[in-house]
């Protein structure tokens, strides 16, 4: 179980950008290397599923228990010769004053090397005591090794090298100065999605590049090595995806909206709903003209329709199709950007486009978030989903620049909010006929099996027969 935490001492320290040279450099080499991301986040984990050629899974106190964590890591580093780990923000820093969510207590409770990034900008023997102070800070970390970025030339290179080698026992794994092949374009959620961008592999390359020459991948693979084996057996109760699904004469057909427009989705979750015997058939939502035959569930998650409104709002016919089929009963979940495609309109930059429909309200973007962090929902008498939640307490989390204004009372509502927005404040999940659509994303862990749910719901509503 060799494997690495990529951290920073701040956010905006590029570790995004070398956690995606380093996945690549070593795929490059030929090893086989496996991408998580620490926290709540689509954006940065489809750039290093693309880095490792694989997939990415993300680890988060919030939606997961430790056993769950450990037992995510230990799944998915079977076979695998190096498991990198990104962090979120600085290696201390959590929403909680204890540090008890932070990535500092990740690489604790995985028993993992921290590698840490230094933003040099502006700093040359001032790197020494911040050093210092991350080690003395907790001695339980493993702060094994440092990789200074944006490094001003040669000269700065060398004064950091000498004051870091002279004052501390951290080894410098590596310089990376400042070039033009580093800089990722970002938008208001933080990077632009790789399925945005047709050069994002030749990005890729280029920062693998670059990484591979300035930073000693031999000796992170050393330290990467060091790290122990740590395994967990999770019993019955807590198992990953411990859901089995019912027999059924054939596969459910659920429709996944995946394209440029859509894309925010847990590997998670699509894993689970296919655990349950789902095959999820892939929409284009900017170009299919119509819904693939035979549906028995659509899913339309996050991700950025306004970017893509002109392109949305002129494919009229798939517009008509998913109107047609939710008001025919088609079950159907919708998170955030899906909440967003199926209101009556959608307003950005002085600009109104139709969009689906059967959400009575407009949708508006903002210059400044509407609904942002961790959420607490409770389910009312109106969830849709069939079955009990094995939790009275659901814990996800938002991420939005838009509402919906004028909200007519066609719906219900499957959630109080406890903490966060949702979409009125104090209510989230808005039900109508088989549809549940919300600002909230929700993680398929086992504190909540949305996907088993979702997907007895559909063999209850479209009465399958049993096999």
């Amino acid at each position: 179980m060799s494997r690495i935490y990529i951290s920073a001492a701040h956010k905006s320290s590029g570790k995004t950008t070398l956690s995606l040279g380093l996945c690549a450099a070593l795929h490059t080499s030929g090893l086989k290397v496996q991408a998580f991301k620490k926290g709540p986040d689509y954006i940065d984990p489809l750039w290093l599923a693309q880095a490792s050629r694989g997939s990415c899974y993300n680890l988060d106190f919030n939606t997961m228990s430790n056993e769950e964590i450990i037992a995510k890591i230990g799944q998915h580093s079977q076979g695998i010769d190096i498991s990198i780990i990104e962090g979120n923000k600085g290696l201390y820093d959590g929403v909680k004053v204890d540090g008890s969510d932070s990535n500092a207590a990740v690489a604790k409770l995985l028993q993992t090397p921290v590698v840490l990034v230094i933003d040099t900008r502006g700093v040359t023997r001032g790197v020494a005591p911040l050093l210092l102070g991350y080690q003395q800070f907790d001695r339980d970390i493993n702060i094994a090794g440092v990789i200074f970025n944006m490094v001003g030339g040669a000269r700065h290179e060398r004064k950091l090298r000498g004051v870091v080698d002279m004052y501390t026992d951290i080894p410098v794994l590596g310089a990376v100065h400042k070039h033009k092949d580093l800089e990722l374009v970002e938008r208001h959620l933080g990077l632009m999605p790789i399925n945005e961008s047709e050069l994002a592999v030749e990005k890729i390359t280029k920062i693998a590049t670059l990484v591979a020459q300035q930073v000693d991948l031999n000796r992170l693979l050393s330290i990467a090595e060091s790290a122990p084996d740590v395994m967990i057996t999770l019993d019955k109760k807590t198992r990953l995806h411990n859901v089995k699904p019912t027999s059924i004469a054939r596969k459910l057909r659920i429709g996944i909206c995946k394209d440029s427009a859509f894309g925010f989705y847990y590997q998670d979750d699509l894993e689970a709903l296919e655990a349950q015997g789902a095959d999820l058939i892939v929409i284009n939502t900017l170009q299919d003209a119509y819904l693939p035959k035979n549906l028995d569930g659509l899913f339309i998650g996050g991700g950025f329709p306004e970017t893509h409104m002109d392109e949305l709002s002129a494919n009229t016919s798939l517009r008509q199709e998913i109107h047609d089929a939710i008001e025919a009963g088609l079950p159907t979940y919708a998170e955030c950007g899906g909440l967003m495609y199926l209101s009556d309109s959608l307003h950005w930059n002085d600009k109104i486009l139709p969009m689906v429909g059967v959400i009575p309200a407009e949708t508006t973007m903002h210059e400044k978030p509407q609904g942002r962090g961790y959420v607490k929902l409770e389910e009312t008498e109106d969830m849709l989903w069939a079955g009990q939640s094995t939790c009275s307490l659901i814990q996800a989390h938002e991420f939005h620049y838009s509402k919906l204004n004028n909200l007519k009372k066609k719906g219900k509502f499957a959630f109080r909010v406890l903490r966060g927005t949702g979409i009125t404040g104090d209510e989230d999940g808005w039900v109508y006929k088989n549809l549940l659509a919300s600002y909230t994303h929700m993680r398929d862990t086992n504190r909540y099996h949305w996907a088993k749910r979702f997907v007895d719901f559909i063999k209850a509503t479209s009465q399958l027969p049993l096999s």
